[in-house]
């Protein structure tokens, strides 16, 4: 059950003209950022910086981006942002056999190796504490230049906030959401969990 029930999408103005944002993303406003808005000012900051964290400038791509955030959330737990992020890597372009094959990167031809660099960076980077060395450093340097590795660890960043705060909330799990979790996630034991309706 959601520690705070989220508000109307349509009870803040100019948060609901902000979020339309997430209509492309994930063809819905996502119960957080509803949550958020009960402070307006937390869900306009918040949307703009996901707006300009998940802004495309090329070769990190906005699959790649979903793809980080979602290796991302996994390592730190939260249930609901797997989903967000598979649903939206989906939405932008990721088959299917990338998406159910994620946790299989290191050995599997699927993903390329500046693709598995950012993966082991996030995967170092979401730990607590921070893993990040010089070897993971190296290898994502060879890949990624420093505007790009920016954009990589701002998509880490990010979803660490969202991590916390949904996990911490117990958001409830949109059925959109659900439908690529369970589509996607499922073999890796993926649930809903405490992100169910308060019903």
């Amino acid at each position: 059950m959601a520690l705070v029930t989220p508000l109307a999408q349509d009870a803040n103005k100019e948060v609901a003209e902000l979020a339309k944002f997430f209509n492309e993303t994930l063809g819905f406003c996502p119960n957080s950022v509803l949550t958020m808005q009960i402070r307006p000012h937390i869900a306009k900051a918040f949307i703009n910086l996901n707006k300009a964290v998940m802004e495309n400038h090329g070769k990190v791509t906005s699959e790649l981006k979903r793809l980080i955030g979602y290796i991302t959330s996994a390592n730190t737990g939260c249930r609901y942002c797997e989903a967000h992020t598979i649903l939206a890597a989906k939405r932008y372009g990721g088959d299917n056999d990338r998406l159910q094959n994620i946790w299989q990167f290191r050995d599997s031809t699927l993903f390329s190796d500046a693709e598995k660099a950012a993966f082991e960076f996030a995967l170092a980077a979401s730990s607590i504490p921070n893993a990040v060395d010089q070897t993971i450093e190296s290898q994502l340097k060879s890949h990624w230049d420093d505007g790009e590795v920016v954009e990589i660890l701002g998509v880490i960043s990010l979803f660490g906030y969202l991590n916390r705060w949904n996990d911490s909330m117990a958001t409830t799990l949109e059925t959109g959401a659900i439908n690529a979790g369970e589509t996607y996630l499922s073999h890796n034991q993926w649930q809903v969990g405490k992100h169910q309706t308060n019903s």
